[in-house]
């Protein structure tokens, strides 16, 4: 890392506890690194598994959509989902945004993370220029948004203004899955806003780590039950994803609506 990098953005730093690898930022709140958040882990004896529950539901996009063109990361982390669209989905295109630099190096250094390709971009930039560049516009399927800062305390980017340039970036039939890791206030804000500029917006249960995930559609899918289980099976068999439990969450969201 060089010093420009490091004096500009949080410093990035592991921890391994039980053969898992987790990723976390210096914060200048707190000094004791012991207690700064996890941004990402990875299972080293498996490493392009999905170790985290709130990050595989952060894939629920794929009980509608199994091949999709374009797929966009905002927010880097330790890489987990960059790495795991990249391996199952050959024939997408596969760009992660990632405003801090070191979080990248460390990606590629201690999260195995790919080298850029025909097909892979990871690009060193903020996520909100990224989204509110008009010539993205249209041409995105699935955008999964996952922005922390050192302290974690809500994501970083939660502005109507945001959502609606996500919005913008995606097709007729896209997708944004967003991890609301925050208090019930930052948690209802970011739906209303979602809620301004997309057709619908489903949240799942709350995982035991306590992130909740929400599922934003441009167009409003028709939901057959049977059919999302069916499809919930496949991905549990072929990509080791707890989707039946997402199937489950959906369908108790559908009935918390109907009271």
């Amino acid at each position: 890392m060089n010093s420009k990098s490091v004096d500009k953005y949080p410093e990035v730093f592991i921890s391994e506890f039980r053969g898992v690898r987790s990723l976390h930022l210096a914060s200048d709140v707190n000094n004791d690194t012991s207690c700064a958040p996890i941004q990402g882990s990875m299972r080293l004896a498996v490493p392009d598994q999905i170790e985290l529950e709130y990050v595989q539901q952060m894939n629920v996009w794929m009980l509608f959509n199994m091949l999709p063109k374009h797929i966009v990361q905002l927010g880097l982390g330790a890489a987990s989902l960059t790495k795991f669209c990249y391996r199952n989905f050959l024939d997408a295109k596969i760009t992660a945004v990632e405003l801090n630099p070191n979080v990248i190096q460390m990606c590629r250094e201690q999260f195995k993370l790919h080298a850029d390709d025909a097909r892979l971009n990871v690009l060193e930039m903020d996520a909100f220029d990224f989204v509110r560049n008009v010539k993205r516009h249209g041409t995105v399927d699935v955008i999964q948004v996952d922005l922390y800062d050192a302290e974690a305390n809500g994501p970083v980017l939660s502005s109507p203004e945001f959502y609606e340039a996500c919005a913008a970036c995606l097709t007729a039939e896209g997708m944004m899955t967003v991890n609301l890791f925050a208090d019930d206030v930052q948690r209802e804000k970011n739906i209303h806003a979602m809620q301004q500029c997309f057709d619908v917006v489903v949240w799942l249960p709350e995982v035991h780590d306590a992130n909740v995930v929400a599922i934003a559609f441009k167009t409003a899918p028709v939901i057959d039950f049977e059919t999302l289980y069916q499809r919930a099976a496949i991905l549990r068999v072929n990509y080791k994803l707890q989707a039946p439990i997402w199937v489950n969450g959906l369908k108790e969201w559908m009935l918390a609506g109907e009271d």
